[in-house]
């Protein structure tokens, strides 16, 4: 019998970095979360139908581009500063850089040459863009660099890694309107949203371990987390996330109030994928294998697109105010 025969995956490691190695360091299969550029784009285009000219096309290709580039040098980042932790998770330990298969310094300057890239190509389409473009790789630092590195400090973790989703609907917002700047409402809701999806993501990494030392020693902010608290933080994030969607319809488009249902459908559905076995939630690309998430985010997301430019009169007089306004107090 071989000597390996026995040994886990982060034992048997290759002596020798490889090409894939380095490739799946980028993580291309991620990208698909830069759709949440997207409701940046279709808001830009509410509040200005001309627009959307045959330009329009090339700045949102090059936008994506920057986007996954920006992304892809974050995960490359993350994966090399995590790899001592990787190595103690059930399945992270057979990630590139803990099974070995990558060279460190020519993943540092892998890091560097995607970051500058990304930001480069943003700046093609408009100099907004290549600063929040800028700005998704400063909280790459920010989420995993020491001294810092807020992915270990509780709640920070989570609020910081959801940065990147207000990050991204400027993004979207930029590749159409570089002078504007989206209302803050929105932006909030953005990133309570996010942050939603993160301690989700959380709380099923967490029931994920039976052992607590070990779910300590794969993530830090794990020795103060417990399911109750993360379930209490869920609760307050969704709750916010919708307070700030309801303040941005009830001011700039009311007609999306009737999306609201679907909108608490999709958080409802990805919640109840946290208490699976071995949840898509704790790999958000596996998402997409998700039946019924997908079905509900295909619908809510074109009764969206279909509300943001279709105009509804009659419900200006259902909520029409009732009571008496008192200005002044």
């Amino acid at each position: 019998m071989s000597r390996l025969a026995g040994l886990t995956p982060a034992e048997t490691r290759p002596l020798s970095p490889s090409l894939l190695g380095h490739l799946q360091m980028m993580r291309a299969d991620h990208w698909v979360k830069n759709v949440f550029v997207l409701p940046g784009i279709l808001v830009a285009l509410m509040f200005d139908p001309s627009r959307a000219t045959l330009g329009l096309v090339v700045a949102v290709v090059l936008g994506l581009v920057a986007t996954c580039l920006v992304t892809s040098s974050n995960y490359v980042l993350n994966e090399v500063l995590d790899a001592p932790f990787d190595r103690l998770h059930p399945t992270k330990q057979h990630r590139p850089v803990p099974s070995g298969r990558v060279s460190i310094p020519l993943a540092y300057a892998q890091w560097l040459a995607l970051g500058i890239t990304g930001v480069g190509v943003a700046g093609l389409v408009s100099a907004p863009l290549a600063f929040v473009m800028g700005a998704l790789w400063v909280m790459g630092l920010v989420y995993n660099v020491p001294p810092i590195r807020s992915k270990d400090l509780p709640y920070v973790d989570v609020l910081s890694e959801a940065v990147n989703n207000p990050l991204r609907m400027l993004a979207g917002w930029f590749m159409v309107n570089p002078t504007g700047l989206l209302p803050g409402s929105l932006l909030l809701s953005y990133w309570m949203v996010g942050a939603y999806f993160m301690a989700i993501k959380r709380w099923a990494e967490l029931r994920h371990f039976a052992d607590a030392r070990q779910a300590a020693g794969y993530r830090k902010s794990f020795a103060f987390y417990s399911e109750e608290r993360l379930l209490v933080s869920i609760t307050f994030y969704g709750s916010a996330a919708m307070l700030f969607l309801g303040a941005f319809i009830m001011r700039y488009r009311l007609e999306l109030i009737l999306a609201f249902p679907l909108v608490a459908l999709v958080m409802a559905v990805y919640l109840s994928l946290a208490f699976k076995h071995d949840s898509a939630a704790q790999s958000p690309e596996k998402l997409i294998r998700e039946p019924a998430l997908m079905a509900a985010v295909i619908v809510c997301s074109a009764v969206i697109a279909i509300l943001l430019f279709v105009d509804i009169p009659f419900l200006f007089r259902v909520f029409a105010p009732t009571a008496p306004i008192q200005y002044g107090r």
